[in-house]
């Protein structure tokens, strides 16, 4: 067959020297690479391997299946399950009916190959059960929308006739050892068929080598492909019953002033938006709230998405952002009580108890779509999935040319789309199973689903503040005046804690549109602020008489107070649109309350800070806790100890130095000496900053803590409070 869409991926130079093992993992990771073949998490591969038993070192039949909870795109060989095919296939004497489905997955386990950890799957029985050494169960918009289609088998006789594929017709059946004979059967009586359709589901494939069965699954679903997308094209303008919005030019900005509170209304997680053409098109169409109100199909679509999005219908041409907001507030009400209903309607006597009945993605027409997650990677990936429901809907919609099949109530088609019954739905969402690998998931970490706003990227307390957060689950903003410090802070925090942990933008912090903007980017980043940190701080050195000029003076009240004050209040405002508990933690010194030649104008300013902090505590109450962290001179990696300045130091107070020393080298000098004047003969670090910062941003920690400033100075008794 030739190939349209999708390429042969596969190099054999690549896969030269690998057993079948490895093959199989080089197989599965070109499939998963591309989201046209399945999603993030779904689909599965396998292949029925000759292996030496440990035991008796005889040549047994090992079924090797992708395992519980792994992604096809980044499978290792230990992400698949392995179990005996001669277990495995006994197991069918204890098969007792589709109603005990549930009680066969306990066995699996038992039927494992060697000591291998890999939990086996819900869809293992489809790969055992199938008599082909290699199989492929993937999950292809494409073929998702053949599956989605109320003419399914009208639609699959034709693509017979024009392009020669043969596939069979399963209907709707939730995966199981049930399904896995079903599957068996449909091959005994057809040995001829290129591949399986599972109504609502995806699709399958094989091959006799590992090469034959990537090759067939990438020509069929190709060939599948093409089908589709001619009828897609042919509707052009008429697709989803037209345009009826037109998409607005400020949508970003839209998104950014209403992400925070729409993140407030879903509650606690982290936010993503997207407005692409695709997603464009879909919303602003005629039939974009009647599809969406349908809810998806493939059970690995509304795992993620939920039953259905939470449509909002707003004035999309004239509206404000408090319009969207208040449209948004008013549609969650019914949202909720129809979830509510959902799960009243549906729930046996021993379904787990109902999750949050609030939505996991948002459709605005003229806007886009606001998906959202327990962190960004989730977010990102729940909105991802529905692109993929909305590719579907345009497949099965675009084949409406042909008869509908018998059977299918009225009230579950929409222009040929045909969603999963809300009985059947529930049966996948509140899956016992389903509920049994939730609660095996490790707990979160304490910061988890916070944002938290780091203002000043500094080597030194800025980037420790930043992997600190970052460490205990926080996304990260990082923001500074000078943005390729900031982004180089930000690639730090996300080599150690992944590409998606952290954001670098830049910012005036004197300047309260530039903090606006800021604040609004990180909204649109992760969905909003819960914590924030002003590091921010300038130290001008007095010159031969030991003062400085009066720009100076402004300059240093501008950015270590002003700069702070403007950065609390545009935080807080987030804070107040989310209506969530917040923190912030300002960056204050131990100069605040000593007194010292030669640095009046800096230290002034901080005994200002320390001022504010109580006032913005009183300001911001109950909502949002306000404190403070006073260090005392902390060297290390500071940009207020340039080279000069440290040299300057070092000669002001008589310590021995060669000018040969790296800046690092010098600065290590004069911080061991002003650790000799603390009571605990300690150097103040920027690690020890930011553990307080973490002790005071986490709710979890002080919780009854507000305006307070704690001193972290190694025992400064010069700044001991009189």
């Amino acid at each position: 067959m030739e190939l349209k869409y999708l390429k042969d991926l596969w190099v054999d130079a690549e896969t030269e020297g690998m057993d079948e093992p490895e093959l199989l993992r080089y197989r599965s990771n070109l499939l998963g690479r591309d989201l046209r073949l399945t999603n993030f998490g779904g689909g599965n591969t396998s292949a029925k391997i000759p292996s030496e038993d440990p035991v008796t070192g005889n040549t047994v039949d090992v079924l090797w299946v992708k395992g519980s909870g792994g992604d096809l795109g980044t499978i290792k060989r230990d992400g698949f399950a392995t179990l005996f095919m001669d277990s495995f296939n006994a197991l069918r004497g204890r098969y007792r009916g589709v109603e005990h489905e549930d009680e066969m997955v306990d066995r699996y386990p038992l039927c494992t190959f060697g000591a291998n950890p890999r939990a086996a799957s819900i869809d293992t029985p489809l790969h055992g059960l199938l008599p082909f050494t290699h199989v492929d169960h993937l999950h292809p918009d494409w073929a998702i929308a053949l599956a989605a289609c109320a003419n399914g088998p009208a639609q699959l006789e034709r693509l017979k006739q024009e392009t020669g594929l043969k596939l069979a017709w399963l209907p709707w059946k939730r995966p199981g050892f049930e399904l896995g004979l079903w599957l068996e059967n449909t091959v005994k009586q057809d040995p001829d068929l290129d591949g399986i359709i599972l109504g609502s589901h995806g699709i399958f494939t094989w091959g006799d080598t590992g090469r034959s069965c990537y090759l067939k699954t990438v020509e069929v679903i190709d060939t599948i492909g093409q089908y589709v997308i001619s009828r897609v094209e042919a509707k052009g303008s008429a697709l989803f019953g037209g345009q009826i919005v037109e998409s607005r030019a400020d949508s970003v900005a839209l998104a950014g002033a209403t992400m925070a509170a729409l993140r407030g209304l879903v509650g606690n997680v982290l936010g993503h938006f997207s407005n692409n053409a695709e997603v464009l098109r879909y919303v602003n169409s005629a039939s974009a709230k009647k599809l969406s109100w349908q809810g998806t199909s493939c059970p690995d679509h509304f795992v993620r998405t939920k039953v259905r999005p939470l449509f909002v219908e707003w004035d999309a041409a004239n509206g404000t952002a408090a319009d969207l907001i208040a449209a948004a507030e008013a549609a969650m009400v019914g949202y909720r009580q129809a979830y509510a209903e959902y799960y009243s309607e549906n729930r046996k006597a021993d379904s787990p108890a109902m999750r949050s009945p609030n939505p996991t993605v948002i459709l605005v027409p003229g806007v886009g779509m606001f998906s959202f997650g327990k962190n960004k990677p989730e977010a990102r990936i729940t909105g991802e999935f529905y692109v993929n429901a909305i590719h579907v809907m345009e497949g099965a919609t675009a084949l409406d040319d042909l008869p509908a099949q018998e059977g299918i109530p009225a009230d579950r088609v929409v222009d040929n789309y045909v969603a999963l019954p809300p009985a059947e739905a529930f049966g996948i969402e509140y899956w016992l199973l389903e509920e049994a690998k939730l609660q095996r998931m490790p707990p979160e970490k304490e910061l988890s689903r916070k944002v938290a706003v780091v203002v000043g990227a500094s080597p030194g307390i800025g980037l420790s503040v930043a992997n600190r957060l970052a460490k205990e689950g926080a996304h990260v903003v990082v923001a500074d005046l000078r943005e390729e410090l900031a982004l180089e802070t930000a690639a730090a925090v996300q080599k150690k804690y992944g590409k998606e942990a952290a954001v670098g933008l830049s910012v005036d912090c004197t300047d309260r549109e530039s903090v606006k903007e800021m604040l609004t980017k990180a909204s649109v980043a992760f969905g909003g602020v819960d914590i924030l940190v002003s590091v921010a701080a300038v130290f001008f050195p007095p010159d031969s008489t030991g003062h400085i000029t009066e720009d100076q003076w402004r300059k240093t009240f501008d950015v270590n107070l002003l700069g702070s004050m403007l950065a609390a209040d545009e935080a807080y405002a987030v804070m107040a649109q989310q209506k969530s508990i917040g923190s912030i933690v300002l960056i204050s010194s131990a100069n605040g309350v000593v007194a010292k030649k030669g640095s009046w104008a800096y230290d002034t300013s901080k005994a200002a800070l320390n001022h504010l902090v109580r006032e913005l505590a009183v300001e911001f109450a109950p909502l949002v806790r306000v404190n403070g962290v006073a260090p005392a001179s902390v060297v290390e990696g500071s940009q207020q100890f340039p080279r000069d300045r440290v040299i300057s130091s070092l000669g002001k107070y008589k310590i021995a130095f060669d000018e040969s020393d790296t800046t690092e080298q010098l600065r290590d000098r004069l911080s061991v000496f002003y650790s000799e004047r603390t009571l605990l003969k300690r150097k103040v670090t920027p690690a020890g900053v930011a553990e307080a910062v973490f002790l005071l941003a986490a709710e979890s920690r002080t919780s009854l803590t507000t305006g307070q400033t704690l001193a972290v100075d190694a025992g400064l008794t010069e700044a001991f409070l009189r």
